[in-house]
């Protein structure tokens, strides 16, 4: 067939293809008819046909230039970003997510063994400093001692917004290897959690044994509730993840990784927002010469509001109807 004879062929599908892109950019995606949608995904397959034909044979450029023009809307319309809605954005991070923490138990079992790990480890550093030390490392509690050493209102307050910065660089990397090495079957991140733990808690446990235990609790004391929940959210959510591949309820390990994975996000942005909450406090409030009492309301309102959150969020949400929630294996 001429080239002049196969682009009057093709030109009435170039138009009808035209119009469909026309009407559907004015319509959201959920608006668009299935049929509607299936004849727009048709025109489309064709005119990318009728493109890679038109390079083949060397259609005059401004019928290559047309049809570029064509594929591309058409591409955009089918494949279009998705809006972000503040109330859909609301719903999922205010009601779905605190109902899915409620009844999660990865959530209940990384709490039992962080805390329990915590205190244990905190105990024993405080009854025998060695033991922190061996924990920590004498190197590391060394330089523990040399950093709280001088009283926390003599430091220069110039510091406050560069260690901010590395608060945020460094506590999410925490929790982010905490989620990562969730991924291993589940073992990984009951490995991960168990040792934050127990650093975290030989470094309390063996400070409290040293004269400069002041200066470390009122550093600590504001940031630490935000910031080690938000390692438990965590290793909560890799749990799941590496827990996913074990137990499939009956489909696929990539499908059960997937559905377990879009059960994780929301967990996993809570966490975040947590621990850049942690930042801030860490870089400003906790090292300022603010009395001691306003750090430990910072602490105790930090605390409640996770409560707040987790439990009374998510209980109204498991009480009430809320709408249907697509199943999710347990």
């Amino acid at each position: 067939m001429k080239v002049s004879a196969l682009l009057e062929a093709r030109q009435p599908q170039w138009r009808e293809l035209e119009q469909l892109c026309a009407r559907a950019a004015g319509r959201s995606r959920r608006a668009i008819p299935p049929d509607y949608a299936t004849r727009l995904a048709a025109r489309y397959r064709a005119a990318c046909a009728d493109l890679a034909l038109a390079d083949a044979y060397q259609f005059p450029p401004a019928t290559i230039q047309y049809l570029h023009q064509l594929v591309g809307r058409a591409h955009n319309q089918l494949y279009r970003a998705r809006i972000f809605r503040w109330r859909q954005w609301w719903r999922e991070m205010f009601v779905r997510t605190p109902r899915r923490l409620f009844s999660d138990n990865c959530l209940r079992l990384a709490l039992l063994i962080f805390w329990g790990v915590f205190a244990l480890s905190g105990a024993l550093s405080y009854a025998n400093p060695e033991f922190g030390q061996t924990v920590m490392g004498k190197e590391e509690t060394t330089s523990l001692e040399s950093q709280f050493a001088i009283p926390i209102h003599d430091r220069d307050p110039n510091d406050d917004s560069a260690m901010a910065g590395f608060y945020i660089w460094n506590n999410p990397s925490i929790g982010l290897r905490c989620f990562a090495f969730g991924l291993f079957f589940g073992v990984g991140g009951l490995f991960a959690t168990v040792y934050n733990a127990a650093v975290f808690g030989a470094a309390c446990g063996y400070m409290a044994t040293t004269p400069h235990q002041d200066n470390f609790f009122t550093f600590v004391t504001a940031h630490g509730p935000l910031e080690l929940t938000a390692i438990v959210f965590c290793a909560a959510a890799g749990m799941r993840l590496g827990f996913s591949l074990v137990s499939t309820h009956g489909m696929g390990r990539i499908a059960s990784l997937r559905q377990a994975g879009e059960d994780c996000m929301p967990v996993a942005c809570a966490a975040v927002v947590m621990f850049l909450l942690a930042a801030g406090i860490e870089g400003f409030l906790s090292p300022s010469a603010a009395p001691y009492w306003i750090k430990a309301a910072v602490a105790v309102a930090s605390a409640l509001m996770i409560v707040f959150y987790v439990l009374v969020l998510g209980y109204w949400g498991n009480d009430r109807a809320i709408g249907p929630e697509p199943h999710r294996h347990p």
